[in-house]
């Protein structure tokens, strides 16, 4: 029996990630990077990588090892080259690791919110599919990736447009963003309630703030930002990434030849980040 260093390696290789993977689900921290729809696909990624440890457990020790000697017309290269190429390989699959384990997943602030900038207009907040199946109504509330049929997104719409206060859950942000911003007479003079990351544009007057949430489709890349422009008197003394909980009234203001929303502030109050801090667009299902 002839001990393999580098199998071996590559084994050690695959049980880290294999851990790092379970390790983001028993936490919950997966969700900090990718729509709690597509977990299943770092669910399969985790089964893969232990299925691939399994098969190089079996690598590390080859039985009856015999000497390779060249002859004549052997054709075949015996130079480093293909062990500098894997020595590069193993060091650009060991740093994501490395950073994975080393640091904590870190919440998108308002730092990226300045570089790509706030979307105040319509966005999707939610993508149709032929799907019947119930996935991912366990989620719950704030965890996002919820799926919806069609019936059901028209009652929560429906009731949308006539609710005494209007709240801006996790689980509903996206789909009631997109109806509000799409229509914003329907919603002129409306009681709203809503909690998100204070973010300020230089563009902005020192009673105004905007409370924002990061949108995210698929996964932490495709991270847009979304949020109501906010006026009230104290503005001017909350700092970018505060939370604040707002409780005020929707008006319609003309801007740049368009009506835009603003929220006149009633209450407010700072808050903690939320153990789910993203929102997501709301699957619906076509039956």
């Amino acid at each position: 029996m002839r001990f393999h260093l580098w199998m071996f390696s590559q084994a050690v290789m695959l049980a880290s990630f294999s851990l790092f993977f379970i390790y983001l689900h028993i936490t919950g921290d997966i969700t900090k990077y990718v729509n709690p729809k597509y977990i299943w696909v770092s669910q399969l990624a985790a089964i893969l990588f232990v299925v691939l440890l399994l098969v190089q457990l079996f690598r590390i020790w080859e039985r009856n090892p015999h000497d390779h000697h060249c002859h004549d017309g052997c054709q075949h290269s015996h130079s480093i080259s293909s062990r500098r190429a894997n020595a590069v390989s193993t060091c650009i699959l060991l740093f994501p690791l490395l950073v994975g384990f080393a640091f904590p997943p870190v919440i998108l602030d308002a730092s990226l919110a300045q570089k790509k900038g706030v979307i105040q207009l319509p966005v999707e907040g939610s993508e149709r599919q032929t799907d019947s199946s119930d996935a991912g109504r366990q989620n719950g509330e704030g965890a996002g990736g919820r799926h919806l049929s069609e019936k059901e997104y028209n009652e929560k719409i429906e009731w949308l447009k006539t609710a005494p206060v209007i709240e801006m859950g996790n689980e509903l942000f996206a789909p009631y963003y997109e109806e509000i911003q799409t229509h914003p007479e329907r919603y002129d003079g409306r009681k709203i309630k809503l909690t998100g990351f204070v973010y300020k544009e230089d563009r902005l007057k020192p009673h105004q703030l905007i409370i924002s949430r990061f949108l995210i489709t698929h996964c932490l890349a495709d991270a847009s930002v979304i949020g109501f422009l906010v006026e009230f008197g104290e503005a001017r003394q909350y700092k970018q990434d505060i939370w604040l909980e707002i409780e005020g009234r929707l008006q319609t203001v003309r801007s740049h030849g368009a009506n835009v929303l603003v929220i006149a502030a009633e209450r407010w109050k700072v808050v903690p980040p939320p153990p789910h801090p993203y929102v997501y667009p709301v699957s619906i299902r076509i039956l």
